[in-house]
């Protein structure tokens, strides 16, 4: 009998899902559809997974990456800032109980590092670092072959360390973070104030440019511009200096689209890491490359927490599970060492008194479940040597 596993990927402004025959990472069907629109967001999501649900063998499972606050281990999501409505939402349960498979949910930054990770630029590295420099600035981070989430999955929010006291308003309503001043956004905001104040600029009739614009204007050499990016590159390079402190990483791995452009960014990044760093040993060997999943990164790291997840067969989920060091190929893709074996990273919920494992029942799901109650890669760029 074939058996597929779901992985979805959640976002402000699109949702996708994509199926996998077990033991690929090529999908045999996928879709992306808009957050918004007849319905619910869960509903819409609920619908999509249900619309490619494979008739011809069982699903195993269900992970979905999502955006905001989440604790993996419950399953609630918190706060999706750009999803009206979802505060407080038992994501993981209201996809248990519709489709009756084991589910499981991830911070769609933290499950883009175990995506490139497991089938991207950090294959081979037990400590890593991905951060994304986009609209926002966000990441996660491998540590001995976990991912690293903290007590309620909470941990990895690169983009939020203070660089700049008193600095420029972040999203999140405080100041100074790393977001707020190397972000596509933040980028934006500070020509803005700049062209407001008089500064000359191929924009002096423009006085908001996109991210993008101001990128192609920096490349073609407009002064304003090209400040914008190293001042960017700066404050990433003092922000990534704390990082390789706190994680000290093999590799760091870039990606978002104000990743990519090129020496506008990754020179004045690479003169200030080596100004802010406390010991030249931190850059020994340390490599900094390019993300090489692109927009499938999320996707793929919901995929990678897909695969363990069923033979954890714990209603509860508990972690994420230990990476083995070795891994072998088979059916054209990386396949860990840890199909074989697992063993969860936190014994949380087998430690509390009263709480023991529940078995999902697995059966009978070769066919869409019935409802059970309302419905609620860009090219790989070479890889830098500091």
């Amino acid at each position: 009998m074939n058996e597929y596993l779901i992985a979805a990927d959640i976002g402000g402004t699109r949702l996708r899902v994509a199926v996998y025959p077990a033991g690929s990472t090529r999908p045999v069907n996928q879709k992306r559809i808009t957050t918004s629109g007849e319905g619910s967001p869960l509903e819409r999501l609920k619908g999509l997974i249900a619309e490619l649900w494979p008739t011809d063998g069982a699903v195993r499972a269900i992970a979905a990456a999502a955006p905001g606050y989440l604790d993996p281990a419950s399953g609630i999501l918190f706060e999706a800032p750009n999803i009206p409505g979802w505060v407080n939402l038992p994501l993981r349960q209201e996809l248990q109980d519709r489709f009756g498979v084991p589910a499981a949910i991830g911070n769609d930054a933290n499950l883009a590092a175990m995506g490139e990770w497991r089938y991207g630029a950090g294959q081979g590295h037990h400590n890593l670092l991905f951060l994304t420099i986009s609209t926002g600035i966000g990441g996660g981070a491998i540590v001995n072959d976990q991912l690293l989430q903290g007590q309620r999955g909470l941990a990895g929010e690169f983009g939020h360390v203070t660089v700049m006291q008193d600095g420029p308003l972040c999203g999140c309503g405080q100041r100074g973070h790393l977001e707020a001043v190397a972000s596509g956004t933040g980028i934006a905001h500070w020509v803005a104030e700049q062209l407001a104040a008089g500064e000359p600029s191929v924009f002096s009739g423009n006085p908001k440019p996109s991210a993008k614009e101001i990128g192609q204007a920096a490349a073609d050499g407009d002064a304003l511009c090209v400040r914008a990016f190293a001042r960017a590159g700066y404050f990433m390079g003092q922000g990534l200096a704390n990082f390789l402190h706190l994680l000290n990483p093999s590799i760091v791995i870039l990606g978002g689209g104000v990743s990519r452009s090129g020496a506008l960014l990754m020179d004045p990044l690479h003169a200030s890491l080596r100004q802010h760093v406390i010991s030249p040993e931190y850059l020994n060997g340390l490599v900094i490359t390019t993300a090489t999943l692109g927009d499938d990164a999320g996707l793929m790291g919901a995929l990678a927490l897909a695969v363990v997840l069923p033979r954890s067969e714990l209603a509860d989920y508990s972690g994420w599970l230990a990476a083995s060091r070795h891994h072998h190929r088979f059916a054209g893709c990386l396949r860990p060492a840890w199909l074989s074996g697992l063993h969860l990273l936190s014994q949380r919920f087998d430690a509390r008194p009263g709480v023991g494992k529940q078995r999902l029942h697995q059966s009978g799901n070769r066919h869409l479940p019935p409802e059970r109650g309302p419905l609620r890669h860009p090219a790989a760029q070479s890889a830098d040597r500091v």
